[in-house]
């Protein structure tokens, strides 16, 4: 079956500038069949827990994730092949390389979150590039501040669009998804990106 995404015809972007060559880019509902993909990838999905260092503790990550190289590896679910396709077709030009990992991280409620951080960029500290997220289930602030601190952009990302950030976004500014208090169900955000960024 295929991925329905809507015909760029109709697609409207709406990219801001962030300044210091970074910029993000919203197309809403670019995702058309994202209520059926929300269920499947629930279930499909091999989804594990992680630990991480912070500070002098171990704590758990209060989120689920699961990583997939899809040039190398079979993908968990064929649309993520899909959507990367599109993508590329779309941005590996401006980007100047292919997306070719898929990242899933399951936000099971509203204590689920990311802290403040920008991908990290394997071949270079100055090199810029391009992370796009799918996000899929409940809606979610993602918050954009300049790196070191700021007024951020707090953006809400609903279920089927598509956030791209770009240009010197990882290395300039730093993004999250906080926590809220108010009663939220599961999302899934699926980031794409070109090999070496994490």
């Amino acid at each position: 079956m295929e991925l329905a995404l809507q015909s760029s015809l109709f697609e409207a972007a709406d990219r801001r500038h962030l300044g210091n060559g970074a910029w993000v880019e919203v197309r809403s509902g670019w995702l058309t069949d994202a209520e059926s993909l929300f269920g499947e990838l629930m279930e499909q999905i091999p989804w594990r827990a992680e630990r991480r260092q912070m500070y002098e503790r171990v704590l758990d990550v209060p989120r689920l994730v699961s990583f997939h190289d899809l040039v190398d590896e079979p993908a968990p679910h064929p649309r993520l092949k899909q959507m990367r396709r599109r993508l590329n077709d779309t941005y590996a030009g401006e980007l100047g390389e292919p997306f070719t990992t898929a990242g899933l991280c399951l936000y099971r409620d509203g204590d689920d979150s990311v802290a403040w951080h920008g991908d990290k960029i394997g071949r270079s500290s100055t090199e810029d590039t391009m992370v796009a997220i799918v996000s899929l289930g409940a809606t979610r602030v993602f918050a954009l501040r300049p790196h070191g601190g700021g007024k951020s952009l707090r953006l809400q990302h609903r279920h089927g669009d598509l956030l791209v950030m770009g240009g010197s976004c990882q290395r300039t500014w730093e993004h999250s998804i906080p926590k809220t208090s108010r009663p939220v169900g599961p999302r899934i955000g699926i980031q794409f990106r070109p090999h070496d960024v994490r």
